[in-house]
């Protein structure tokens, strides 16, 4: 399916099903191809695994300022409201 930056506004309902039917979308912008949407695959039914099994689980852990995360979290929150 072709799709402008205009119809990504007005007729998203209609791209959406276009990828639900597994079409590819390549959407213009001025007339000149700018992105390409593809549906994601489905899972299968096994599941792929515990959360704890990802790379990226526990990546932070030996870090000594994240010891206290909630503390971590305020001192974040506290820097950028006092930035704005």
């Amino acid at each position: 399916m072709k799709a402008t930056f205009v119809d990504l506004r007005k007729r998203s309902g209609d791209i959406i099903d276009a990828l639900n039917r597994n079409e590819v979308v390549t959407v213009y912008y001025r007339g000149r191809p700018k992105a390409i949407m593809r549906p994601i695959a489905k899972k299968t039914s096994k599941a792929s695994g515990s959360v704890k099994d990802h790379r990226s689980f526990g990546m932070w852990a030996d870090r000594a300022d994240m010891a206290d995360v909630t503390a971590y979290l305020k001192e974040i929150r506290t820097r950028i409201a006092h930035a704005v």
